[in-house]
């Protein structure tokens, strides 16, 4: 005789697949509602919680999101898929403890699992036990050889150790290089000769990446290009074009079919096939150039606010919030420099665009600042108020590789947690813009107090070395 059918969970079963399929198609609001119509039929379909918990998780509804990962655990403790989905929740609350717990869960139901190795292998980096971390990074890559993530979590590593020959080579799995591959046509170079031949070099991530990385059109242009094009971000058109080994600059609003070329190339990729090493860094600087009229016009701007002898510092204490680890690498606002406002002789203009102009509009008593952002338009007006700056003072952002590639002085403010890959480690100084840039290093995770102080001290003898 057959077991009696349960209506309710096969109703539930049809709403948990229907979630599915509108999870895949993008439909997150008809996927949750599927998921919560499952769970009203049937609450102890794990599968709907764990489910239901990731959607929570990516609207970043983080307390409902662990309850379902929670309850899924409860019913169903031998699948690794809540798990490991609960120690990224986790990780990224830097609950770093339970995390790291919730991973080795998921490693003791499947240790043949290359994504909890690899997200072990990103706990462990961010808590700078780089060793562990690159052991869980190797192991995942020995589970599967093609898992992209771990490939580019190792890469990462890698290249903030300043091991550049394998790190360049794990860095080619980062997950958006596929989609550009399909928007570009034609073959991609692979370091073939260039003698006689176009390049483009096309866009890849952010404002800052663009200006560290079109240092090596010269270099192509060494090996022979006849001709190298640049696709970038609007922003940047008018800047890259002073490079002087660049024969054209588009910007990606312009449209049109991409043509008169015989290879493209991504800008991360470039140092792979030029081989790259730490002391082979191509660092001759300035390679970016502000325009003299526009300095000139900047520098009227400037004239009436700041008296004759003044040291005139550029602040950033903000980047881009949808970049993943923003709320590390930011200031929580400006009142965080304000420190900086106690050093005589400085006078301090705020290039903060978007987030943080209303800060610099009202800034804090003790630190009066120079509003200029919201009439900076593109990086090449950047450019030119940089170039009537005697310092920029900034956090990890674009800025900071703008001063640096105009050889301006520029001190950079780095977060203990997660600190980007090109500052490489421990050290004060940057081997991509030499001489001119100066790292300022967080002793722990968010500690910004001890940062600002050493910056303070250090503006204070600035400032009153130029005076004697």
């Amino acid at each position: 005789m057959r077991p009696p059918v349960n209506a309710d969970r096969t109703a539930a079963e049809a709403f948990y697949h229907e979630g599915n399929r509108h999870q895949l198609a993008g439909a997150v609001t008809e996927a949750e509602r599927c998921f919560r119509e499952a769970l009203r039929l049937q609450p102890t379909l794990a599968e709907a919680h764990t489910n239901l918990g990731l959607l929570l998780e990516q609207r970043r509804a983080l307390a409902e999101a662990e309850q379902h990962y929670r309850a899924a655990i409860h019913l169903h403790g031998r699948n690794a898929k809540p798990h490991l989905n609960l120690g990224a929740l986790l990780a990224g609350q830097k609950r770093f403890v339970e995390a790291e717990a919730a991973y080795r869960r998921a490693l003791a139901l499947a240790p043949d699992s290359p994504a909890a190795w690899s997200n072990l292998g990103v706990l462990q980096a961010g808590r700078r036990r780089e060793r562990d971390a690159e052991r869980s990074y190797r192991q995942a890559l020995a589970l599967d050889a093609g898992h992209q993530p771990a490939r580019f979590n190792l890469g990462y590593l890698l290249l903030r150790q300043g091991r550049f020959a394998e790190g360049w080579r794990c860095l080619e799995a980062r997950k958006w290089r596929a989609r550009l591959e399909k928007m570009i046509p034609g073959p991609r170079w692979q370091g073939e000769p260039l003698e006689g031949r176009s390049l483009l070099i096309v866009f890849e991530a952010g404002h800052g990446d663009m200006i560290q990385f079109c240092r090596y059109a010269a270099v192509l242009k060494a090996k022979g290009a006849a001709r190298i094009i640049l696709l970038c971000h609007p922003a940047l058109k008018t800047l890259l074009a002073t490079l002087e080994s660049v024969d054209a600059v588009i910007a990606l609003n312009e449209g049109g079919h991409l043509s008169g070329y015989d290879f493209w190339t991504l800008p991360l990729s470039i140092p792979l096939h030029c081989r790259t090493r730490l002391d082979s860094i191509p660092a001759d600087l300035p390679y970016l150039r502000a325009d003299a009229r526009l300095v000139e016009k900047w520098s009227a701007v400037l004239a009436p606010e700041c008296r004759a002898g003044d040291f005139r510092v550029g602040l950033v204490w903000r980047g881009n919030p949808n970049f993943e680890n923003d709320a590390d690498r930011s200031l929580p606002d400006l009142r965080t420099l304000e420190p900086l406002g106690a050093v005589a002789g400085a006078r301090f203009i705020s290039l903060q665009k978007d987030a943080g102009e209303a800060e610099a509009a009202c800034p804090p008593a003790g630190l009066p600042v120079l509003p200029l952002g919201p009439q900076i338009s593109d990086f090449a007006d950047a450019a030119a108020v940089l170039e009537n700056l005697d310092l920029v003072i900034c956090v990890d952002t674009a800025i900071a590789h703008l001063a640096g590639a105009m050889g301006k002085p520029c001190w950079v403010l780095l977060p203990d947690y997660m600190t980007d890959w090109r500052w490489l480690t421990a050290r004060a100084d940057s081997p991509w813009y030499p001489r001119v840039m100066r790292l300022f290093r967080q002793p722990r995770m968010g500690e910004w107090g001890e940062v600002v102080g050493a910056v303070r001290g250090a503006l204070r003898d600035v400032v009153a070395s130029r005076g004697k």
